[in-house]
């Protein structure tokens, strides 16, 4: 067994949540804006994260639920999380993105139970509204940490942890995993991958190649 963990919003999905939560208050230009200059590096995550919270504040949570249900996995995303599964291997989703979304996601396409771990942050909901906060372990906490722990928790040897992933955020997890795969990654991430892959069917393939899969059968 291996631990595989993915990013989500840039790599399991092309979705940005806060991006289609923002698209509900006329700010998702902002959001946009905000999102690239973190996945770039050139502002802190965490300040990203609350600065995009902080427009969302006084959203319905009627709206907010459309928006997650918006949310979506790439082609060929559900078919190898499901091969992934059935291979043995832990999958973890490891995303400063939020709870709702990403279960959503999963739950559209019938893989929710092929993940084993859900590691997000949430948007608070007093009222009916969405506060304009953020909480969870991904906001000031890095992916190295919940790397580095679901590996201790689950006995798998560093050099058996693979991560993917796309922006700044995930550098952490990337430099300390066994095998760092950039999905169609950011120019300050990719100097940092093993190998990069634009679509899930390369990422099957590449699975396959380094035994983490069996070929599919033609």
């Amino acid at each position: 067994m291996k631990l595989i963990a993915f990013d989500f919003d840039g790599t399991l999905s092309d979705s940005e949540m806060t991006v289609l939560l923002g698209d509900r208050e006329g700010v998702a230009d902002e959001m946009a804006e905000i999102t690239e200059r973190a996945m770039n590096d050139e502002i802190s995550y965490a300040k990203s994260l609350r600065d995009r919270a902080s427009l969302l504040e006084g959203l319905e949570e009627e709206r907010a639920d459309d928006a997650y249900g918006e949310v979506a996995l790439r082609p060929g995303a559900a078919e190898l999380l499901r091969r992934l599964d059935d291979y043995g291997h832990h999958v973890a989703i490891l995303t400063g993105g939020f709870e709702r979304g990403v279960e959503r996601a999963l739950d559209k396409e019938g893989v929710r139970d092929a993940v084993d771990t859900i590691v997000s942050n949430r948007l608070p909901i007093e009222g009916g509204r969405l506060t304009g906060g953020v909480e969870g372990p991904l906001i000031e906490g890095t992916k190295d940490h919940e790397l580095e722990r679901l590996a201790s928790e689950l006995g798998v040897a560093s050099d058996q942890t693979v991560a993917i992933g796309d922006g700044a955020n995930d550098l952490p997890m990337l430099e300390v995993a066994g095998l760092a795969v950039g999905y169609l990654p950011k120019p300050a991430v990719e100097p940092h991958c093993d190998l990069v892959v634009p679509t899930m069917e390369r990422l099957a393939q590449v699975f396959e190649e380094r035994g983490l899969l069996r070929p599919t059968e033609e």
